[in-house]
Parts: structure tokens; C-alpha cells; sequence
């Protein structure tokens, strides 16, 4: 399976489609975001594919999400 890159235009449109992205996970395996990371930290999921991906997903969404936190503290 081939890789898509993705290039948004702002920082903001990148938060919004990973938000996307983990309500998909969320509704299809009916569990929190955040619920689901703690477990999979904690070794109590399967190391499948789409865990893995939603993990790596959930993960992008805090890093970009913890730096936009950042930059608007700067402004207020």
C-alpha cells in the first residue's frame, strides 16, 4: 500500500483533519481518543495495524496541538 502526503496550508488545517481522523477511529471502535492511547501505552491492546496507526495519529494530534497551545499563549 502506497503512503499519501498530505500538505496543509496552516497549522490549524493540519489539527482539524487529524481531529477528523481520530473521531473515525473513536466511532468505529466506540472508545475515547485519549482512553484508547492510555490502554495502548499500557500494552493492553493489539499491536494491529490500525491501532498502531490510530496511536501514531493521536500522538501527531498532541504534538500540533500542544505547539499551536504555545504559540497563542504568546499572543493572549
Amino acid at each position: 500500500m502506497r503512503k499519501q502526503i498530505i500538505e496543509y496550508t496552516t497549522p490549524l488545517d493540519a489539527l482539524i483533519a487529524l481531529a477528523k481522523q481520530l473521531t473515525t477511529y473513536e466511532l468505529q471502535h466506540q472508545m475515547d481518543s485519549a482512553e484508547f492511547f492510555t490502554q495502548y501505552s499500557q500494552g493492553k491492546t493489539s499491536d494491529n495495524k490500525d491501532l498502531v496507526e490510530w496511536a501514531g495519529t493521536y500522538q501527531q494530534y498532541l504534538g500540533l496541538y500542544q505547539d499551536l497551545d504555545q504559540r497563542l499563549q504568546y499572543v493572549a
